[in-house]
Order: structure tokens, then sequence, then C-alpha cells
């Protein structure tokens, strides 16, 4: 399989699953469960119905029991058989109350606020994967990016080789072959102006990501520059960024600074870094900024007939994902598959250990 080329995608007659055959086939043999923090919401229900009926994940719907029920009723759907947990009736609520206390006893926090606290459920949900009744959180439907990063941060934590949280699109369009093209982008969401430590931590989490996806990953750090081509802070910046970068990951194809042309077409990278193995042939791009990564991959989706998977959340103890608030049941479906799918390698990586 070519670099940049996985069969992401699994027919079933004339449907495309959005489901990600591959990663299907890996929950099949080891299903997760799936912590979603607005299980009242129509598309919440819609993702969660489709869930139970293929088996791999285990849908747990945070929320009143009544009008869970009641809101899948209203819209047809069938979610018998989804764990059902309103935070008010938690039998264990005094259990997390104790341990929240204990991450949070920096700030100070009582039993009593951390129960109200709790009866949020962003941070009810986190709590979940936090004592291990959930492996993962997918949140965002109604809460914004903050809300659902900020309770993983204080109570997940990153992991102890990561300093930052970042985030990785996957973006997937069906080729000529029957192959489909699958690129990273990173970061696209989180990280405002990275440094040059945080590039390489980005780039090696936006790598591991990739592989999750059957990328081979081929790693450019891109700027208005190729190999000295131009002068600035944000070109020395990518440079050293990408030194940082082979010296700590070795095994990696990387090179940088690069233009977009020079990463992607080889016509180009004959002409501007001839020596250069990498250029012309990239597939995972790390970008200077969050403005440059949210336009690049905007594009890529809007005018390049992508679709974009994410924003996939990273370095962190345990999977928790963000949703758009104008996402579709369709994009829950699929970022809950993406968000197991990194439980699975997470479980896989500490075994492995």
């Amino acid at each position: 399989m070519l670099p940049g080329k996985s069969k992401i995608y699994e027919k079933n007659g004339d449907d495309i699953l959005f489901g990600f055959g591959q990663l299907i086939g890996i929950l099949k043999k080891n299903p997760k469960k799936i912590v979603f923090t607005e299980g009242e919401d129509a598309r919440i229900l819609e993702a969660a119905s489709r869930l139970l009926a293929s088996n791999f994940l285990h849908p747990i719907l945070v929320g009143s029991e009544d009008k869970i029920f009641e809101a899948a009723e209203e819209c047809g759907f069938n979610i018998r058989g989804a764990e059902i947990i309103d935070p008010a009736k938690y039998d264990k609520m005094d259990e997390m109350v104790a341990e929240f206390c204990e991450l949070r006893k920096k700030k100070g926090v009582t039993p009593e606020q951390a129960k109200e606290i709790l009866l949020q459920g962003n941070y009810f949900g986190t709590m979940l994967v936090k004592m291990g009744v959930a492996d993962a959180l997918l949140g965002g439907a109604t809460y914004s990016t903050a809300d659902t990063v900020r309770p993983a941060l204080q109570l997940i934590k990153t992991k102890p080789e990561n300093s930052i949280v970042s985030s990785c699109f996957i973006l997937v369009r069906p080729g000529a072959t029957g192959d489909n093209e699958v690129l990273a982008m990173a970061d696209c969401a989180i990280n405002i102006k990275p440094t040059e430590d945080e590039l390489v931590e980005i780039a090696g989490e936006a790598a591991k990501c990739a592989k999750i996806f059957g990328v081979d990953p081929r790693i450019a750090f891109l700027s208005y520059s190729t190999h000295g081509s131009g002068a600035g802070e944000d070109v020395d910046k990518m440079r050293n960024a990408a030194m940082k970068t082979k010296q700590k990951y070795p095994d990696l194809p990387i090179e940088g600074e690069l233009q977009f042309d020079a990463a992607v077409s080889p016509r180009v990278a004959r002409t501007k870094c001839p020596e250069s193995t990498v250029a012309g042939h990239v597939n995972t791009f790390i970008f200077p900024d969050i403005s440059a990564g949210n336009i690049g991959y905007k594009i890529a989706q809007r005018m390049g007939n992508f679709d974009a998977y994410g924003p996939i959340l990273l370095g962190l103890n345990a999977p928790v994902n963000d949703l758009s608030r104008g996402c579709n049941a369709s994009e829950v479906y699929s970022m809950a598959i993406i968000t197991a799918a990194l439980a699975d390698a997470n479980a896989g990586a500490g075994a492995s250990a």
C-alpha cells in the first residue's frame, strides 16, 4: 500500500460506511465503552442507536433516563441496550466526589463544590473515564471545545511524556484505484502559536495518529520557505522544529521547512529540494500556527473534496474528543469509532510498554 493510501472505508453493498472498516474490525475483537456527555441530544441518540445495532461499541449516555428515552421515542431511535447514567442518581457519586476532591485538592475543592460540578455532564462523563467506567469520551454537541477539553486537562491530564494537548484532523478522499487518499494535519484546533518544542510534540502525536488509520507518516513542517528560500522567525521556527523532531524520532521520514507545493508535488520537489526523499510525497502536515492549520484543512475539505474527521485530541492519558456543535449524527458515529480506536491504541501501547 502506498504511503498516504489506506483502505479506510469498507463497502457494504452500495453503502460506504463512515465507520472505517479497518477500525471497526479492530473494535469487534475488543469492544470499548464510550461515554457521551449529552445523552439527550437527538444526534447522539441516532448515533448511539446505530452503534448498538452494530455491536462493536458500548455507548454510555449521560443524562436523565426518562428524558433520554422520551427523546429517543420521539425521534424513533432504538436505544435498548444502552447504558444510561444520571449524575443526579449515580450510586457511586460519593466515591466519585472523593476522587474528584483528591484530583483537585490543590484548588481546595470541597465535597459540596465537587458534587455540584459533577452534576454537569462534561465533568461527570470525564470522571467516568478517569474511574475506568468508560474507555473514552465524546462530547461537544452542545458544549464548547473549552468545556470539553478543560475537564480532561484537569482530571485525565496529559501523558507523562507530553506537556500539551494537541489535535489532528484526518482527511479522506476516495482514490481512482479503489484505495483512499488519507492525510493527517496538525495542529488545526488547539494550540494557537506553538513553540518549536511544542511542534516536536505535535508532530510525534500526529504521526502516531496517522498510523492508527493505516498511514505510513511522511512529515513536512510547512512554511512560506523551502530550505532557506525565505527568511524570518517563523521560517527559523519550522526549520528548527523539523531538526529537533528528526533527532527525537530518527525512524520517521521528516522534512522541513517546506512550502506546501514542494511537500506534495514531486515535480516541484525535484526543483526546490532535489536531495529530499520526503518532499513531494508528504501525507502528514505540521502547520506553524492554528490559523494556517485551520485554513489549510478547510481548504482541503471544501475545495479538495476530502472528508475531514476531527479535531482528534492527542496527548491525554485517555481519549477525549470534541464534536462541532454543528455536527450531524453521521459525524458523531464516525468520531465515536475514531475515539474508541484511540482507546484501543492506548491499551496496546500500555501492554507493550
